[in-house]
């Protein structure tokens, strides 16, 4: 499915059982696609092939990238089709592991949450901010979330700003401030027979609405392969033909980043980086039934790694490892070139 695929067009099934195939054709990208797979059924109200899809990925022999995150949604969906019992076991597994990751915390705090378990929330948010921002002196956007959340919590409890708080209203871009998007109030002017009021909420709804399309938007991004040192050294001895494509693996860096530099000052929009592997390039080389040595496979080798949700959104994060795998920060690395 596109991004830009209309969610009320979308046929949820299909879409599910398109991509447990794709899965089947490329194991190596099966847990993303087998994730994405498990949404489709769950929006397609089909929780209980869903939570199949869950214990096919945590019985996988190969092991997985993201176990707790796998955990987190298997629980969220049980509690919805009436495991309770089964789905409170799971998010305290995911509690007690405290994986550093925080989109299984997001998960599991929200789907107290939605069920009114509003105490355990705001410990499950707290405990994640805690572990994840402690002594961070800017946090990272995917923990934006946590933030939000456990101030949204935090409202319907009535508790007072603390410095978390404060933290989230310093990452918090929106023309309305979080406490009037967080008001518990606010549900009643809906009913209210004022036409200014209602005009207040709905630009308020507009601008939440916002936020949610903006944290799950995953958007088709401008992809550049990025190929390791190790990996382009066994392709150009593999093919030499490519020599002409890559002189050498310091000026592969060096384009890479001067093409999405290039881009990005052009107005385009959601650039990524995709990682080749020689094994993975020969495949898809295969099924194009054309010779690897062939350059003009690589454009569309990196566009079939996007669509596979391979790509890294560049540029990365403030303080994230550089792109290039150096082990430094991008702003120490090719963030501070020029």
């Amino acid at each position: 499915m596109r991004p830009d695929t209309p969610a009320e067009t979308v046929d949820h099934t299909a879409e599910a059982a398109r991509l447990e195939r794709t899965a089947g054709l490329y194991p190596e990208d099966s847990e993303a696609l087998l994730l994405r797979a498990a949404a489709h059924l769950e929006l397609a109200g089909d929780r209980p092939t869903a939570t199949a899809l869950y214990d096919r990925l945590l019985s996988s022999a190969d092991g997985l990238e993201n176990p707790h995150l796998v955990r987190a949604l298997k629980a969220s969906n049980l509690w919805e089709y009436g495991h309770e019992a089964e789905a409170r076991a799971i998010i305290e597994g995911v509690r007690v592991a405290s994986p550093r990751d925080p989109a299984p915390w997001v998960i599991v705090a929200e789907a107290l949450e939605s069920h009114d378990e509003l105490e355990a929330a705001h410990d499950t948010f707290t405990e994640a901010v805690r572990l994840l921002l402690t002594g961070v002196p800017q946090p990272p956007q995917p923990t934006h979330p946590l933030l939000f959340g456990r101030h949204r919590v935090r409202r319907m409890l009535g508790k007072s700003h603390d410095e978390w708080d404060a933290l989230a209203d310093t990452v918090h871009s929106l023309p309305i401030t979080l406490d009037e998007l967080h008001d518990p109030k606010r549900v009643w002017s809906l009913g209210s027979e004022n036409p200014a009021e209602l005009e207040a909420e709905i630009t308020r709804l507009r601008a939440e609405l916002g936020a949610y399309r903006e944290a799950l938007s995953r958007p088709f991004p401008v992809a550049i392969l990025h190929w390791p040192e190790t990996e382009l050294s066994e392709l150009l001895e593999a093919y030499p033909t490519l020599t002409s494509e890559y002189p050498s693996h310091e000026t592969h860096l060096t384009t890479i980043e001067s093409a999405l530099r290039e881009l990005s000052s052009s107005g385009t929009p959601n650039l990524g980086i995709v990682t080749g592997t020689v094994p993975s390039y020969e495949a898809f080389a295969a099924s194009e039934l054309s010779s690897p040595g062939d350059a003009t496979l690589l454009p569309q080798y990196a566009t079939t790694l996007a669509a596979r949700g391979r790509a890294v959104a560049w540029p990365p994060q403030e303080g994230a490892a550089c792109w290039c795998g150096s082990g430094q920060t991008y702003g120490e690395c090719h963030g501070g070139t020029v």
